[in-house]
């Protein structure tokens, strides 16, 4: 469905361009969910905007983005409007951001659907079915309520309705549950997950927990200060992670490997695309950085089926892999 090969995305700086993604690769195949996951700062937001043109002014894009074999990249403004809804549609972090106080849920939701030609009566109609599909109860008595009489819960729902307006074939979701409470956020992953099966869309899923990961995604792309550190299965990152950051990602996170109580936090602090370390990004807080991880940049290499890793020494990662 989607090929991303070699994206790299500079932004103004004080002095000079400051890459904030750095030659990122993946593919999101048809009716599969892929997860951008890593800590704040590493690029994934950033990676996914640029997957619809979503950029600050300013910003070179270099690389390739191939949607069904057409290069965005290259693409017209025009051209990338038409796909953006239709073909390609976006769930934002802060739905309170990305909906307008000023109108009616069922007005934001109807939009791409006015926007077709078709009747007032058939956008009524298909707008209670979507409010009805992403959960929101008496979906008719909700039209004409605006965002701020919503619950967060709710908000997230009536943006999810909207991403589905145009019947896109990829939904690009971005930290959907961040501002929830874990409780909705069970919910809404749930929600997703039926609604990707149901649909057999594709989804890029982007978040910082790896727990939401495990439940929702196929595949799993981890990026650090703006690269790709590993991706592969979600299972298989998650079972034995090759990379060193990737394995204290697990190991902070008990649910994922462990009934345990105990998680190991990260140590440091996460480097930056614009104070990114030479060699590898990740080496000042890797136990086993050496001479070369601080001299020489790793490459994204294949360490087995549909797995890579950018670590020099993932196989002694491997190996060290609790029994």
């Amino acid at each position: 469905m989607l090929e991303v090969s070699g994206l790299s995305i500079d932004l103004p700086g004080r002095s000079t361009a400051v890459r904030i993604v750095d030659e990122v690769s993946f593919a999101i195949p048809a009716a599969t969910t892929v997860g951008l996951i890593g800590e704040s700062g590493s690029g994934k937001t950033m990676t996914a905007n640029a997957l619809i043109g979503l950029l600050p002014d300013g910003a070179a894009v270099q690389g390739s983005l191939r949607w069904r074999g057409e290069e965005l990249l290259t693409a017209t403004s025009s051209r990338r409007r038409e796909l953006r809804g239709d073909e390609i549609a976006m769930i934002f972090q802060d739905p309170l951001a990305a909906l307008n106080p000023t109108q009616t849920i069922g007005r934001q939701v109807g939009e791409i659907l006015r926007r077709s030609g078709q009747s007032r009566a058939a956008v009524r109609t298909r707008v209670i079915e979507l409010l009805d599909r992403a959960g929101i109860p008496e979906p008719a008595s909700k039209l004409a309520s605006y965002p701020h009489e919503f619950s967060g819960g709710m908000r997230q729902r009536a943006v999810i309705a909207m991403a589905l307006a145009g019947s896109p074939s990829l939904l690009l979701a971005d930290e959907p549950t961040t501002a929830l409470d874990v409780t909705v956020q069970a919910r809404i992953l749930r929600l997703l997950r039926t609604i990707q099966e149901e649909s057999g869309l594709s989804m890029l899923l982007v978040s910082h927990d790896l727990r939401v990961m495990a439940h929702v995604a196929h595949q799993v792309v981890v990026m650090y200060a703006g690269r790709v550190a590993e991706r592969g299965s979600t299972a298989a990152i998650l079972r034995t992670p090759a990379h060193p950051y990737t394995r204290a990602l697990v190991q902070s996170v008990p649910a994922v490997r462990t009934k345990s109580a105990l998680a190991h936090p990260l140590p440091g602090t996460p480097a930056t695309p614009a104070a990114r370390p030479a060699g590898c990004a990740f080496h000042p807080r890797c136990p086993l950085a050496r001479d070369r991880c601080r001299e020489e940049q790793p490459v994204l290499r294949s360490i087995g089926p549909d797995r890579w890793t950018a670590c020099h020494f993932a196989e002694e990662v491997l190996d060290e892999r609790p029994a």
